[in-house]
């Protein structure tokens, strides 16, 4: 949303930061207290809803998220609200999904949020038995809604 509302000149009365950061570090950190680590993915081209579509299909599971565990900054989600837009569909840049075992999920958030960059790390969701490889997300309503694979151009293009 950040480099969007730069190239577009759109003007919100907040000032939307760019999240945009080397992950190596995080990564490593993440990768020396997770012994169960199964993956890490970049959430950049399609955003976090794209990125699980692919994970998904390839794993032959499904996911199932609960949508308010999804940390997305205020001024994201007005944004994206004003501009008709899916936040999970947003690129990301400075951001990483990363899939463990469910008995290692708590020291792996530890291990997140220990680090500068992983403040705001989430349990976000878990893996399900789905042949479909379908990814699904819990509303805020408590029903759920298809998280499809992203139709059409992914906005902002960033690389």
């Amino acid at each position: 949303m950040a480099i969007l509302s730069q190239r577009e000149h759109l003007g919100f009365d907040s000032t939307i930061q760019s999240d945009s950061a080397a992950l190596h570090t995080l990564s490593a950190n993440l990768i020396a207290h997770c012994p169960s680590l199964r993956l890490m993915r970049d959430p950049t081209r399609g955003g976090l809803a794209t990125t699980l579509n692919e994970l998904a299909s390839q794993s032959g599971v499904g996911m199932l998220l609960d949508e308010q565990a999804v940390p997305v900054q205020p001024a994201v989600r007005a944004a994206c609200e004003l501009l008709g837009l899916d936040p999970f569909y947003i690129a990301n840049e400075g951001k990483l999904v990363a899939i463990c075992a469910p008995e290692h999920a708590d020291s792996a958030l530890a291990a997140l949020r220990a680090h500068p960059l992983g403040r705001e790390a989430a349990r976000i969701g878990h893996v399900v038995a789905d042949a479909h490889g379908f990814v699904r997300a819990k509303t805020r309503f408590g029903g759920e809604r298809l998280l499809d694979w992203l139709n059409g151009e992914n906005l902002p293009r960033i690389c």
